[in-house]
């Protein structure tokens, strides 16, 4: 089961030039398309004078939700380059932006492919990649005679305590790296009387 994925650590920035032309590229590390939309809106204000600011996104652990936007350049040649360097590193949870200052000298296709493509993998190069680790949560709930048990097993299989409350009728959410979520839940379920809740 793969459920490590790949992602940046920080943002970082990159720059490519070529016939007069500015391209400044912008990876920034995002979980969601409404972080991915404060951010284009952050760099779409800063750079209000730059004749394009395309982008390109990747989110997910499994990298399904994907967008890019050419920004008024020719279909093709800015928001796909840019993806491209995203899926040749096999990162996901990032978001890159790569602002144009038009030189005067058009580039033709190729020409900016080849820019963005290019302002892309620096912003990347200029990053650190890390591996993360894809988690999944559990909760259920236990009388409190059961604790020393329940106890027993997070402390051998060590998942993360995200939430517990104790009373006479105790509740808990942890969670672990999914490869290891079967063997947890699986050690719970011998207990009896422990009770897992479904998740709405």
């Amino acid at each position: 089961m793969d459920d490590t994925y790949l992602t940046i650590s920080r943002t970082s920035e990159g720059i490519y030039k070529e016939k007069m032309s500015k391209f400044l590229a912008f990876a920034i590390p995002v979980t969601t398309v409404d972080e991915v939309k404060q951010e284009l809106e952050k760099y779409q204000k800063e750079y209000y004078d730059a004749r394009h600011v395309c982008w390109a996104y990747m989110l997910g652990h499994e990298r399904t939700q994907f967008r890019s936007n050419d920004n008024g350049e020719p279909s093709g040649t800015a928001g796909k380059p840019i993806l491209g360097q995203i899926n040749s590193a096999g990162l996901t949870d990032i978001l890159i932006v790569v602002v144009r200052y038009f030189g005067g000298i058009k580039l033709g296709t190729s020409g900016l492919i080849v820019a963005y493509r290019e302002a892309a993998a620096e912003a990347i190069a200029a990053n650190e990649i890390v591996e993360r680790q894809v988690e999944d949560e559990v909760r259920f709930g236990f009388e409190y005679p059961l604790m020393n048990e329940v106890m027993r097993v997070v402390k051998e299989e060590g998942p993360t305590i995200v939430s517990q409350l104790f009373d006479m009728d105790c509740e808990m959410t942890l969670r672990i790296r999914r490869s290891r979520m079967e063997n947890l839940k699986n050690r719970l379920s011998k207990i009896d009387g422990l009770h897992f809740f479904t998740e709405t």
